[in-house]
């Protein structure tokens, strides 16, 4: 795959995840472009393979270019970066383990693909949400 299917993979996945969700994840967008499988990746939440690189068919340069596109794509369309913590999963009740992304685990990278990037509609979808649901509070406090 040369550089300009990569970019035209990770910009339909950004476009396809902000369209659905409203939220645009690195982690899918690599499940998206086929550098990641999907038992790879479930591998790697439930703590079978220590870093989500080992798993990603790619090499480093790859991946770091990938990473720049999510990035530069987030920021051309005015999307809100977010971090999320990425938990071990089937832990339940269970102290819980934050996985890593990176055989480094240099903060920087492991930040980058952390990092969600949310719609600006979606921000403000929820800040209705709020005020809706903290309205109907108000009305039923006092006995409305």
């Amino acid at each position: 795959m040369n550089n300009g299917e990569i970019i035209g993979k990770v910009h339909d996945s950004m476009y396809r995840q902000i369209q659905k969700d409203g939220v645009a994840a690195p982690v899918q967008v690599l499940l998206d472009v086929g550098i990641l499988s999907k038992e790879d990746h479930d591998n790697w939440r439930f703590g079978r393979v220590d870093y989500l690189e080992r798993v990603c068919r790619a090499n480093l340069h790859t991946l770091s270019f990938i990473m720049k596109q999510v990035r530069g794509y987030a920021k051309s369309n005015g999307l809100k970066p977010s971090w999320t913590m990425y938990k071990r999963w089937g832990r339940k009740g269970k102290e819980t383990v934050a996985l890593r992304f990176s055989k480094t685990g240099q903060d920087a990278v492991e930040r980058a693909y952390a990092t969600h990037y949310v719609s600006p509609r979606l921000t403000e979808k929820r800040r209705e949400e709020r005020r809706s649901a903290h309205d109907g509070a108000d009305a039923r406090a006092d006995g409305i």
